[in-house]
C-alpha cells in the first residue's frame, strides 16, 4: 500500500506529488472524495515531497481547529438565544446603594491618580506612578480602583512634607488589615464617629493623627467584643 492511501487510511488526509501524470495515476487508484491541488511550476523533488508532507501533518490541525470554532460558534447562539437571567430585587437594591455610597466618597474629599501625585511631590516624570503603588504596596497608604484608575485620598498626603502620606495613616491601615477593603477604608475615613466628637476621620487625619489611630483602633475593638 503506498503511503499517501496508508496516511488517508489513518489521518484521512494524505498527499501525492510528482508531475501531473504521476499525479493523476496514483489518483485513479485512490478511493477519495475530496481532492485539492496545488501546482507548482518549478521545484526539486526533495522541496516538492517536504511541502507535501508539511501540508498532509497541517490538515489534522485545521480539522481541529474547525471543530473547535464550530462548537464556540454552536455556544455563542444557544447564549444569545437564552435570555439574561434578571437579578433580585435585593441584589438591584445593594448595587445601587453601593452605587450611592462610592459617589458620596468620591465628591468627599480630593482623590489624585499617582501621575497627578507625582506632580506634586515632585517625583520622576518618566515613570509617576512608581512611587505611589510603592507606597500602597507597603501600606503606607491605600486606593481605590474607579474606572480602571487607582485613586489615592488627597486628605492622606501631607504638604508639609511634601506630599508624602501622612505618617499615622500606616498605623489605621494596619489596624484594618484584613477587616476593610479599599472602598471600606475610604467609607469609613469619609463618615462621621462618634470617637472623634462626630468628625469625619479624614479631617482630623493630617493634624490629629493619633486620635484616628484610637478611633480605628475602638472600631476594631468594638466588633471583636460586639
Amino acid at each position: 500500500m503506498a503511503a499517501a492511501e496508508r496516511a488517508i487510511e489513518l489521518s484521512g488526509v494524505g498527499t501525492v506529488a510528482g508531475t501531473p501524470e504521476q499525479v493523476r495515476s496514483r489518483l485513479g487508484r485512490m478511493h477519495v472524495e475530496k481532492v485539492i491541488a496545488l501546482t507548482l511550476e518549478h521545484g526539486n523533488e526533495a522541496a516538492v515531497r517536504a511541502l507535501a508532507d508539511t501540508i498532509a501533518n497541517l490538515a489534522p490541525l485545521v480539522s481541529s481547529i474547525l471543530e473547535r470554532r464550530q462548537d464556540e460558534a454552536f455556544r455563542s447562539i444557544i447564549e444569545a438565544l437564552v435570555p439574561d437571567v434578571p437579578l433580585p430585587q435585593h441584589k438591584l437594591v445593594e448595587a445601587r446603594m453601593t452605587a450611592e455610597a462610592r459617589k458620596a466618597v468620591l465628591e468627599s474629599g480630593d482623590w489624585l491618580t499617582a501621575a497627578q501625585i507625582a506632580e506634586m511631590a515632585g517625583f520622576s516624570a518618566s515613570n509617576p506612578s512608581a512611587q505611589p503603588n510603592k507606597w500602597k504596596k507597603d501600606g503606607q497608604i491605600f486606593a481605590v480602583r474607579h474606572r480602571g484608575v487607582d485613586y489615592f485620598p488627597g486628605y492622606a498626603l501631607d504638604p508639609s512634607i511634601n506630599y508624602r502620606p501622612v505618617k499615622g495613616l500606616a498605623k489605621v491601615l494596619a489596624t484594618f488589615r484584613g477587616r476593610k477593603d479599599d472602598w471600606g477604608l475610604a467609607y469609613w475615613f469619609a463618615s462621621s464617629n462618634s470617637f472623634l466628637a462626630g468628625k469625619r476621620p479624614q479631617d482630623l487625619l493630617i493634624s490629629e493623627p493619633g486620635r484616628v489611630v484610637a478611633a480605628a483602633g475602638d472600631e476594631v475593638a468594638g466588633v471583636f467584643h460586639g
